[in-house]
């Protein structure tokens, strides 16, 4: 016959220490004390944990089309506008930057187009050609981005370092293919 913790507590022949579980019935209770404690602290970690989480992810789920163009700080172009900057002959830079992958998958780029690594683009502000652009000169970056995130990084870059008129073109690279605007290959190499 099998018999419980329970059965075996409350048969005294069993249990040789009932009186001394009598004597300290504090050092019991602080020990239900600590555990219920420690319990309380690992779900309060838990719950903090949460509400973190839910808290971010309403930001994180938000497109760059969500957020006013006033928190990045970095004005927009549409495809139709760059293209009619193209028709007119106006002077403007156009900085690619896809990523490396997207870049070698695509046999062309924007007409003119700069392709810099978002990553190296504040250090390749200091060789040519991008050393070269005047700072008042109208700059346009793109990419390849569902929310044309590094592009408008790019612009953040570009705005730090003293130039005037950058904007980020939305929709990047998808939208002006779409639209038909003039590409050139890009170099091989």
């Amino acid at each position: 016959m099998r018999i419980g913790s329970s059965a075996l507590k409350n048969d005294p022949r069993k249990n040789t220490n009932h009186m001394n579980e009598r004597s300290l019935p504090g050092k019991a209770t602080m020990c239900r004390i600590q555990w219920r404690t420690f319990l309380m602290l690992r779900n309060w970690k838990t719950f903090a944990f949460l509400i973190a989480v839910l808290a971010a992810f309403p930001l994180s789920a938000a497109g760059v089309d969500d957020v006013p163009k006033k928190t990045t700080g970095v004005d927009l172009i549409s495809v139709e506008e760059l293209k009619a900057k193209f028709s007119a002959n106006e002077a403007v830079v156009i900085i690619d930057v896809r990523g490396s992958e997207s870049y070698a998958n695509s046999d062309s780029k924007i007409k003119g187009a700069i392709h810099v690594n978002v990553r190296k683009l504040k250090f390749r502000l200091g060789f040519a050609p991008l050393k070269d652009v005047p700072k008042d000169r109208e700059l346009v970056t793109y990419c390849a981005c569902p929310s044309d995130e590094a592009s408008i990084k790019a612009a953040q870059i570009l705005l730090e370092n003293g130039f005037k008129k950058v904007r980020a073109l939305k929709g990047g690279w998808q939208e002006w293919q779409k639209v038909a605007g003039p590409v050139e290959p890009r170099p091989r190499g």
